[in-house]
This record gives C-alpha cells, structure tokens and sequence, in this order.
C-alpha cells in the first residue's frame, strides 16, 4: 500500500509520517518511509541523524541509474523501518520537483513494492502539481495532515483538489485529513461539512513532539528513555490502524476559494466560546494548554 501525505507548511506532515509507521512496524508490517522534499528532512529522526539522499548517491554514481542498487539508497532506522529520501539540486538551482517526481517511481523500479507492505511518502507541503504531485500517480491513498487554524484549510482543499484530478486517470482515493495538533476541531468541521471526508484525530499541541525531534528521536524511542510522554504516542497506533485497514476513501469534491474564504470569516466573526467563557482561540495560545 502506498501513501501520499500534503498538508500546509509546518503543519506535523513529517512528525506524523515518520511516528506512523513505526507504529505500523510494530503491528508486523514491513514500511518504509519516502521523503519527498529536498530539505531532505523527513526522516532523520528514524536514524538519529541524515543519511545520504537519492540525489547525494546518483552524482556519486556520476548520474548512471543503472549503477544505483536499493541498498544504496534505502536505510534502516528506528524500528525496522526503512527511509529514503529524495533530496534535490542546490537551493535557488535546479528544480526539486523533478527529484521527487523521480523518486516517487523508484519504488516500482526497484521492486520495493514487493518488499514491503506500506509505504508512505512525505511530500513538500501543499504543493499539489508538477514533480511535487507525481507521488499521488503511485499512491493508492492521500492523507492529508491539518489542524484546526486558519491557514490549514485552503491547504486542505487545495490538496482534495488534487486528488478529484488525478483519480481521472489513477486508482487514488483521500483516506481524508488528520487533525494535528488539535484540541478544538470547530474549523475542521466547517470544512468537512462543505466538503464530506472522514477525519483521523492526533496528538493534541505538546512540547514533548517538538524536543523529540531536537533529540533526533521518535516519539516511541523517546518515550523509552522518558516514560512520562506516553499518552504522545497514544495516538499513533489509531492512526496506523485506520490505514491499514484499507479504507474504501472517497474523491472529494473541494468547495470553491470563495466558500472557503466566506466560511473562515464567518468563523473569525463569530468565535466560539468555551465553557469557562474564554475565546477558544485564545485558548489554543495559552502555553499551558499547549502542554499536557
């Protein structure tokens, strides 16, 4: 099973991607993790620290594919999970968007298909055409990782755009969006509302996530060590679940920019009030909400 994951910049796409599947690992299954973005930084804390991209190992290789083995490129982390990443040209040169419409084949090419069950790609954020789109050719699901901002839902429908586009011609379906960092899901709801999708929860905003990864860890590989964060992973295992179900997923129909627009403002005219009689916006800005 092959997976895209979109969503907005900073959003958790890669936190999510690569705490998955190690759940996934856990349940038996053999993943591993693309990352698809030349930053190169989705998966280096499955290792502890970056490992040489496809592109660090074709210029190695003096460009020759023919010379370029798997092993080369796919390496093991944390929980037996594999990772790949796609990397790309130097900032401000070339064009990244090829490596990664690249590197979204190479599992095909390789037969890494029939090396493991689930392969999740983690693409460059909502960037939905050109090489940054190719990953959604391969997929059998796009997930799609949003939070219950402002700025998460045009990502969003951008994203289920997308996915209407191509499963004219590929067999692609929205296995719909997950709510990260999200402890009110008011916004969420107006948009599912407007454009009907199943929705996964996650973690809630905590400071535990985010000093994992300054640790070069996962979230399950900390928890060893610090037991306290525990309920952090909680989460993961559900949402690994809910994929490896195979869900029938859907081809969305998006709402159009000005809906979207009208329907956001309406929700910044009219804020919700939460029970202590607090704006729940204000709320989620409270840094002692934000850690559990």
């Amino acid at each position: 099973m092959k997976t895209a994951v979109h969503g907005k910049g900073g959003i958790g796409k890669s936190t999510t991607s690569r705490n998955t599947p190690v759940a996934s690992a856990r349940r038996g299954k053999r993943v591993s993790q693309t990352g698809c973005d030349p930053k190169h930084d989705s998966t280096p804390t499955l290792t502890g620290s970056p490992t040489p991209t496809i592109t660090d190992t074709l210029q190695s290789k003096d460009y020759h594919y023919e010379d370029a083995r798997p092993e080369d490129v796919t390496h093991e982390g944390y929980g037996g999970v594999g990772r790949v990443e796609a990397g790309g040209p130097p900032a401000g040169a070339g064009c990244g968007g090829y490596a990664v419409g690249e590197t979204a084949k190479s599992p095909k090419e390789s037969n890494a298909l029939h090396e493991y069950d689930i392969i999740p790609s983690d693409v460059l954020g909502d960037v939905a055409c050109g090489g940054f789109a190719s990953p959604l050719n391969h997929a059998d699901y796009r997930t799609t990782i949003t939070d219950n901002g402002f700025d998460a839902s045009p990502a969003t429908n951008r994203t289920a755009a997308s996915v209407r586009e191509k499963a004219r011609m590929h067999p692609l379906r929205s296995a719909g969006p997950i709510g990260n960092r999200t402890l009110k899901r008011d916004l969420i709801d107006k948009f599912v509302e407007a454009c009907p999708t199943p929705v996964s929860e996650a973690p809630p905003p905590t400071e535990h996530i985010r000093v994992s990864r300054v640790k070069g860890k996962t979230s399950s590989e900390m928890v060893e060590s610090q037991p306290h964060p525990n309920y952090v992973c909680d989460s993961h295992p559900d949402t690994a679940d809910q994929a490896l179900s195979q869900p029938e997923g859907i081809a969305p129909k998006e709402v159009s920019d000005r809906e979207s627009s009208s329907s956001l403002s309406d929700s910044h005219s009219n804020p919700i009030r939460s029970e202590g009689g607090g704006n729940d916006q204000e709320n989620l800005l409270d840094p002692a909400k934000m850690i559990r």
